[in-house]
């Protein structure tokens, strides 16, 4: 299926033939859905802190910083702001001129709020001569819209939201980029010194660079911090290869093979090529303003000192089996740290002998560890925590996505349904195994769980090839915690008007 030309396109990508060959014969195949044994829920999977133990957790916390580890911030920040103004885009292809749709009133009547409010006056008084409010006054509305989202405005249709200002303050307007690298020196300094690590596509990677060499010095002076701060972007091997609705490769009008980006899920790679003990994962659009951030950091602060602890208590059973000198005893300690603490089941533990078991929790105990915070489930769209059966027969917690659960098992629809809680994709991982040596996370991915979506090019339609995401099945195989976290602690930004909201509010 694949010519000589072929083979030299993926030579000059850096992808091996065999691997295009097994996407393109998983979209033959497609994917299993997962079998799932119940949905987390308080006391089934997922953890509430009251605020004793929280304290707890965070003075570990406080501790474990004060040591000198190596903690990193990983940001996933190469997604395009275009959804977010899918609205105002109809509004500018609509056959009327004033606002007439809800969302429309909405962004109109507050559009003096947003915090980039003065810089698309400013771009209206360059471009057409005349500010946001005397536009209005002449029922030019959509010049306004034309400043916000065209390339001689603002250019915010083509921005990565990371370089949009969410919020206002007296002196200035903060970016996500800036809210992250604040964030970064209030839980996730050591010995004086924050890192953060931002994915960025490479056509904006310049906007980037430009905007931390400017806002960077002063940053670090007004925190008492030293950032650092670095940039990576997708690999380009790995790119997933597209496929006619025959499942044959979709060719360009060139007749090369056409590649697509494979989903955050390529990060896995970025996150493992990092030098870190611990990482924390937020969304480029989860933050919020200063006045807000006391509660978000404190259960930052938590759930890194609930991994601290829960991972050295694991890397103590692995030194001990290490030894060869234990009892019956201490083996049951283990099970039951792996079954109450990782939530891990397995039927027919009890018939194991002990070496068989001993074999088995060294498996579970010697792999990467994320505690991932999740809020009540309030109507957001996406993934939930889930206690799901692996390929070994055991069962773990999970992170899925409606799209990995089939909608023909009335039980499992259910599940997903009624389900108390949500993934707001908040994360702290423990990258490095007992001997301190990094894992390699690309093991811990499980090659079952992507999924193949459907888009179009050129007017042409074609099937796109998913890699199992982050935070779903490229953490398929890490040890997870679920822990409780509050609803103050989400505030993702997924349209223009979210921006109105009290918590991005000034």
């Amino acid at each position: 299926m694949l010519t000589n030309e072929d083979c030299q396109q993926l030579k000059q990508r850096g992808m091996a033939p065999e691997v295009v060959e097994q996407q393109l014969a998983r979209f033959e195949q497609g994917f299993p859905f997962l079998r799932l044994l119940s949905a987390a829920a308080i006391g089934q999977g997922i953890k509430a802190l009251d605020e004793v133990e929280r304290q707890k957790m965070i003075d570990r916390w406080l501790q474990y910083k004060a040591e000198g580890h190596h903690i990193t911030k990983f940001v996933p920040a190469s997604g395009a702001a275009s959804r977010m103004f899918k609205n105002m885009f109809d509004f500018l292809s609509a056959d009327y001129d004033v606002p007439t749709t809800d969302f429309e009133k909405k962004y109109f009547e507050g559009i003096h709020r947003f915090a980039f409010f003065p810089a698309l006056d400013d771009a209206c008084h360059v471009n057409c001569g005349m500010g946001v409010d005397a536009l209005m006054a002449e029922g030019r509305y959509k010049d306004v819209v034309e400043n916000m989202l065209g390339e001689e405005g603002l250019d915010y249709g083509r921005l990565p939201k990371g370089l949009l200002q969410f919020h206002a303050y007296p002196e200035e307007a903060r970016t996500p980029v800036e809210e992250h690298l604040v964030e970064a020196a209030q839980y996730a300094a050591s010995d004086g010194k924050a890192e953060v690590h931002f994915t960025v596509s490479g056509e904006h990677r310049e906007a980037f660079e430009d905007l931390l060499s400017f806002v960077l010095p002063d940053y670090e002076k007004r925190y008492g911090v030293k950032l650092n701060v670095s940039l990576s972007e997708q690999k380009a091997s790995t790119d997933t290869v597209a496929a006619n609705m025959d499942n044959t490769p979709f060719r360009t009008e060139e007749g090369r093979l056409l590649f697509r980006p494979g989903g955050h899920g390529a990060l896995i790679q970025n996150l493992g090529d990092l030098e870190s003990d611990v990482v924390f994962i937020k969304n480029i659009d989860n933050v919020v303003p200063d006045r807000l951030k006391d509660d978000m950091v404190a259960w930052k602060q938590a759930m890194a000192g609930l991994l601290v602890e829960k991972q050295e208590q694991a890397f103590s059973y692995l030194r001990l089996l290490d030894t060869g000198k234990y009892s019956h005893e201490q083996v049951m300690d283990m099970v039951r740290f792996v079954r109450h603490d990782m939530c891990v089941s397995m039927e027919g533990l009890k018939d194991m002998e002990d070496a068989e078991l001993v074999t088995f929790l060294r498996g579970k105990l010697n792999r990467p560890m994320r505690v991932a915070g999740v809020v009540r489930n309030v109507g957001e769209a996406g993934g939930g925590p889930f206690l799901a059966y692996n390929r070994d027969g055991s069962a773990s917690p999970q992170i899925l996505e409606s799209s990995q659960i089939d909608n023909n098992n009335a039980r499992y629809v259910e599940m997903f349904q009624k389900g108390t809680h949500f993934n707001p994709v908040d994360l702290v991982c423990g990258i490095r195994d007992y001997k301190g040596n990094k894992f390699d996370l690309q093991k811990y991915v499980d090659p079952e769980t992507g999924f193949i979506s459907f888009k179009s090019k050129n007017g042409k339609e074609l099937k796109a090839l998913e890699l199992p995401g982050l935070w779903n099945g490229a953490m398929s195989d890490w040890n997870t915690i679920f822990v409780e976290v509050p609803l103050s602690t989400f505030n993702p930004v997924k349209s223009v008007n979210d921006l109105l909201r009290e918590q991005h509010l000034g």
